[in-house]
């Protein structure tokens, strides 16, 4: 696989306190999405956040990462549903940091069984770029995968 480089541009306007910001693609897939300390703390309002970026960059990841896994084994992915939910919390002495990742996954796989559902799982986890990503940086990363049936 080639090396991959994707951009994103970020515009600040104003302090922190009462200032937004706004976040763009380098693709032009998303454009001037609005975020605020408030609305990154607090209730959201319509907003992102970078964590909310992060979630999305993660579940993406493992999606991609489960249906190479399942694929490689004969076992292509009916569908995937994938959830992420990206923790931020305050370290003693280190400030605010991301501590921790839960992906939720619910498969539909035509022929396969559990035991090799939880492998295959497991495989994806170790092969998603933002998983190890986040486990070096000492945050921790929960998989909760089932099939659907």
């Amino acid at each position: 696989m080639p090396r991959i480089e994707r951009t994103a541009e970020v515009e600040w306007e104003g302090n922190l306190a009462r200032g937004r910001g706004f976040i763009s693609a380098g693709t032009g897939a998303f454009n001037g999405l609005p975020y605020t300390l408030a609305a990154r703390v607090g209730a959201p309002e319509g907003m992102t956040s970078p964590e909310e970026l992060l979630a999305a960059a993660h579940g993406g990841c493992f999606a991609t990462s489960l249906a190479g896994e399942l694929s490689n084994r004969g076992l292509p992915p009916e569908r995937l549903e994938i959830a992420c939910r990206i923790l931020m919390d305050e370290v003693p002495d280190q400030g605010h940091q991301i501590v921790g990742s839960r992906v939720t996954a619910r498969a539909v796989v035509p022929g396969a069984d559990e035991a090799t559902f939880a492998t295959v799982v497991e495989a994806a986890d170790a092969g998603c770029p933002f998983s190890a990503l986040l486990k070096r940086s000492g945050a921790t990363v929960e998989i909760d995968a089932m099939l659907a049936r």
